[in-house]
């Protein structure tokens, strides 16, 4: 298999073909299978939703996990930086000693 044109990939029993590059094709396949199952899921909840919207709810989803783990990082960020400013000053309070 050369890896070159469209893949197919499976959500809520619909093949989509979707180009991409040899390399996107591993994260493609990932997203694709999370997206499924993340539909199949909302469709084993409300049995009567429509796949349009089941599609939305994932989508929704999904995007609420994204803005929570940005926050999240965002967060140990804010919070990496500060105890690197802490050490720094630590250590330069140590070395402003230690050449006196």
């Amino acid at each position: 298999m050369s890896g070159e044109g469209p893949i197919a990939v499976s959500i809520l029993d619909r093949e989509f073909l979707i180009g991409c590059t040899p390399e996107e094709r591993p994260g493609l396949i990932a997203a694709a299978g999370y997206l499924d199952g993340k539909m199949r899921d909302i469709r084993e909840q409300a049995r009567s939703a429509g796949v349009d919207r089941i599609a939305v709810m994932a989508a929704l989803n999904i995007a609420h996990e994204l803005i929570q783990l940005r926050q999240h990082r965002d967060t140990n960020d804010g919070t990496l930086a500060q105890h690197l400013q802490m050490l720094r000053a630590k250590l330069d309070g140590v070395l402003a000693t230690s050449v006196k």
